[in-house]
């Protein structure tokens, strides 16, 4: 301490420097953390004006979507329309496909006459055909509004919708098969005729439905489309381009006696057509109907052959004659595990092939089957069968049958005439499926058969079996019917095609779509048993509720 002391008596100038020294030297650190704390107040405030100004424009961007910038307007579809056709007389086709890309199913027919609808003022004469001609239309599952109309050919003989790519073109098309024999390929969106080409398939043919279109064998990136036609005793092969329609090498002719039908396997890698007639069954490889049209081996991915399917086949008559069912009435392919199986339907049972192996899963017995073969959920995700059979004049008997094991789920008689239009399916939330068939219901032990049966449709839900709902009653004359979902998931409708057929005079012909709701609010409840669970206001409300699904 002295020391110090005597420091700074000896030294006081240099002591004063050393205080002024530090003085400054804390008052420059004291400007510094100032500084920096000025800083980061600044930084702050900045930060904090970003925030608001950033919350500031998303709130003026959303007030804008939500409400200055209107929403794309959604389609209100009409519960139900109608359209109709004088002097006019309709074929058997109906396809259901988004033609004007809104998101919502439309209808596609044809029907005969001399003009088009007033919406067009089209003529037979505008596309230098003979009138009345073929017309083929569009019309909107909105609000029955006619898209498009177009004189397609004198006489139709089918019409194939939803190809994709038919043309080059973006949009799906339609492959119009006419007579005189014409092949044309109308634009699904706007009508306009992408291609025409004429074929000779000879005299008194039938063409075997449905077109199939196939992989691409003329290497220009379209599928393509393979025709069959029945001639006499022969089936002949015609494969044409899905770009322009030429023909692709010649016509091919299969050794398929009497008259032929035919379903396509889709077998991993490998494509089969099966044709079948009363009493046998062949089967031919997509590559062997190439290398008969063609005259040429082709080594492509989509003309591989299935070895065991070769096995099986006998290669000079391609019979499957290990397989003799006798009578056939239908062939049709059910989903299996990990390939199509092959349901066979003769005039005594049903039974399930095996698609791999050719073994037979199950037979069940059943007579006289009346309309294809088609397909349902009665339990929830387990596929089944709608089976319709005769049973006797005007009669028949309605089967849902389990896919997996040929088990007989549910079954109904009904009265019904001989042109009665086949069921129909729609699948519901609950994965099951609500079934649509025409008939006649009559109580047990009090059916009367002096006159002939009603057209009437009924709506049939798993989650009431005992429970019919009548939802309509038809006089006219139904030459198609179809069900479906208009818009993904909802606006359950069916379609009904009515009036005269081609063979029968000119008439009225009338299109009409329905939403299946309004038939289920005033629908009639059926007890199918004594047993009334609920009330039949009850049934109406919830099965009015009921949700659907697209699959």
């Amino acid at each position: 301490m002295d020391n110090k002391d005597s420091e700074a008596e000896i030294h006081p100038l240099k002591t004063e420097d050393v205080k002024a020294q530090e003085n400054h030297e804390n008052s420059v650190e004291r400007r510094i953390v100032s500084k920096q704390s000025s800083q980061l107040s600044r930084l702050s405030r900045w930060r904090t004006a970003a925030f608001f100004i950033s919350l500031f424009l998303c709130l003026i961007i959303v007030f804008a979507f939500s409400f200055i910038i209107p929403c794309p307007e959604r389609p209100v579809s009409e519960r139900t329309w109608f359209r109709n056709y004088d002097n006019a007389v309709a074929y058997q086709f109906l396809a259901i496909e988004d033609a004007n890309e809104d998101k919502v199913q439309d209808v596609v027919f044809a029907f005969k006459a001399s003009n088009g609808s007033s919406s067009f003022n089209r003529t037979c004469l505008d596309e230098g055909l003979p009138s009345p001609c073929a017309f083929v239309a569009a019309v909107s599952g909105t609000n029955g509004r006619a898209l498009w109309e177009r004189p397609a050919a004198e006489e139709v003989e089918w019409m194939e919708c939803g190809i994709k790519q038919l043309g080059a073109a973006e949009a799906q098309g339609c492959l119009v098969v006419g007579k005189p024999v014409s092949l044309t390929a109308v634009d699904l969106r706007t009508g306009e005729v992408r291609w025409r080409q004429s074929s000779d398939f000879g005299a008194n043919y039938t063409v075997l439905t449905p077109v199939s279109v196939i992989p691409d064998v003329d290497s220009d990136g379209l599928q393509d489309l393979i025709i069959f036609i029945a001639t006499a005793d022969k089936i002949k092969t015609f494969i044409h381009s899905g770009k322009n329609g030429k023909q692709i090498g010649s016509t091919g002719s299969l050794n398929v006696d009497g008259k032929a039908r035919y379903i396509r396997l889709n077998l991993d890698s490998s494509y089969y057509f099966l044709f079948y007639t009363e009493n046998s069954l062949y089967a031919y490889s997509l590559k062997d109907l190439y290398s008969a049209a063609t005259g040429m081996e082709i080594k492509l991915p989509s003309l591989e052959q299935d070895p065991q399917w070769e096995k099986n086949i006998d290669h000079t008559t391609h019979h499957l004659s290990f397989l003799s069912f006798g009578d056939i009435r239908y062939l049709a392919k059910i989903p299996g595990r990990s390939r199509e199986n092959i349901l066979v339907v003769n005039s005594e049972m049903a039974m399930l092939i095996n698609a791999q192996n050719l073994q037979t899963l199950w037979t069940l017995n059943v007579s006289r089957v009346v309309s294809e073969p088609l397909l349902g959920y009665y339990k929830p995700d387990v596929l089944g069968i709608v089976l319709e059979s005769e049973i006797g004049p005007n009669r028949k008997k309605v089967m849902i049958v389990e896919s997996g094991s040929g088990a007989v789920q549910w079954d109904l008689k009904l009265n019904s005439r001989a042109e009665s239009p086949g069921p129909a399916t729609l699948s519901t939330a609950d994965h099951r499926s609500a079934f649509l068939i025409w008939g006649e219901y009559q109580v047990p032990g009090n059916e009367t058969r002096s006159r002939a049966p009603l057209q009437k449709l009924y709506l049939f839900h798993p989650s009431y079996t005992n429970v019919l709902l009548e939802l309509r009653n038809s006089t006219d004359q139904i030459i198609a019917f179809n069900a479906t979902l208009f818009e993904r998931s909802r606006h359950a409708c069916y379609v009904l095609l009515r009036g005269p057929q081609p063979s029968e005079e000119p008439g009225s012909v009338s299109l009409m779509k329905r939403k299946l709701k309004e038939d289920v609010s005033e629908s009639r409840v059926i007890w199918l048993s004594q047993v009334a669970v609920d009330s039949e206001q009850y049934v109406r409300d919830r099965l009015y509720r009921m949700r659907f699904h697209s699959r």
